[in-house]
């Protein structure tokens, strides 16, 4: 039999390799949950410095000042290019192979997200992606152009903002109706394979029907032929020139406007930058503001969320910007009226 002082050696020798063994548990519990927090802390840091590159594709011409926006906008936002995210931006000169040669580049390098600006671009970057997710800024009904399925739930890897340049065809031509009551025959220039300038082509004939101005159609395919088209207009053969929903003629709107400096002719455009530029007038919206409405979207899909999920953000705001200096250049008196309700008067 063993002895009490036995008894409580043995206890006292469990009770030793117990305490041991609790101690190499807590040990191991303790890596564990170091190695965990470790992990945590290290993804965090990854996820804070983590870069998002964001491929921009645009025609150029004034729809720099949409990229500038979306710049802007991405800013304030706190994602500032550079830092937190990276925008390469590719300018495409309006030529559709170079538009579908970077869409399918970008999803290559799998960039985060592709930032495409106008339908024309829109267009091809979704049918030359399969994956990457597109924000579009678009003039035109973006459901119609069948890039997405509603402005509600878009559904697919599409979202973005639409403002409008085809539906504001009319007004435009009224607005320069009013600035020159006496005018007559108009010049339009524009893209026949692009579907949605011949329909602003033909809500411009609608117009000018009513309007009793006679349209001088000229188009053209290609920047080279839009110079070649605007070569051969004669002195006095119009009294204007009106700005058909063209991307690949607003791109290159400084040789429109060379031509309306050299022959003195009153120009009518869609967007307030072109003014900027040397044009006569422009009704539609900002397109600083088109940009930097885009690049909400960036933030939210960059956070986890769906473009399938985020609604079609439209801009209603129009604006009228009349250039008075380009309007001595060409001997034109703007009615006082036009000039009281012009937005922007840029002397």
């Amino acid at each position: 039999m063993r002895t009490e002082a036995g008894l409580q050696g043995t206890r006292r020798a469990f009770s030793s390799s117990k305490i041991l063994a609790l101690i190499a548990q807590h040990s191991v519990l303790c890596a564990v949950l170091g190695a965990l927090l470790f992990a945590r802390c290290g993804f965090a840091a990854a996820q804070e410095s983590k870069v998002y590159r964001i491929g921009v594709i645009h025609q150029g011409g004034p729809y720099r000042a949409v990229v500038d926006g979306f710049r802007a906008g991405l800013r304030e936002l706190g994602l500032e290019d550079g830092k937190k995210i990276s925008l390469q931006i590719r300018e495409t000169a309006s030529d559709p192979k170079i538009v579908d040669e970077a869409a399918k580049a970008f999803e290559r390098d799998k960039v985060s997200l592709i930032y495409a600006v106008t339908t024309s671009a829109a267009v091809p970057v979704k049918n030359a992606t399969s994956q990457t997710p597109i924000v579009f800024a678009v003039g035109t009904d973006p459901v119609l152009s069948g890039l997405v399925q509603s402005f509600a739930k878009p559904g697919g890897r599409l979202t973005g903002v639409q403002y409008s340049t085809t539906d504001l065809t009319a007004k435009r031509l009224e607005l320069l109706k009013e600035i020159l009551p006496k005018v007559h025959r108009v010049l339009i220039l524009y893209n026949p394979n692009n579907r949605s300038s011949r329909e602003a082509a033909e809500l411009a004939r609608k117009a000018a029907k009513q309007l009793r101005i006679q349209l001088i159609d000229r188009q053209a395919a290609s920047p080279d032929e839009l110079r070649q088209q605007l070569q051969t207009i004669k002195p006095k053969e119009a009294d204007a020139y009106f700005y058909i929903s063209d991307s690949m003629v607003n791109s290159r709107a400084d040789l429109v406007i060379e031509l309306a400096r050299a022959k003195k002719l009153p120009t009518m455009f869609s967007e307030q930058g072109v003014v900027a530029m040397g044009g006569l007038a422009s009704y539609g919206q900002n397109f600083q503001e088109v940009g930097r409405l885009s690049a909400g979207y960036v933030q939210k899909i960059i956070g986890g969320a769906q473009p399938r999920d985020l609604k079609i953000e439209v801009v209603d705001k129009l604006e009228l910007v009349v250039n008075l200096a380009t309007a001595k250049q060409i001997g034109l008196t703007i009615p006082p009226d036009v000039l009281a309700r012009a937005d922007r008067v840029i002397k």
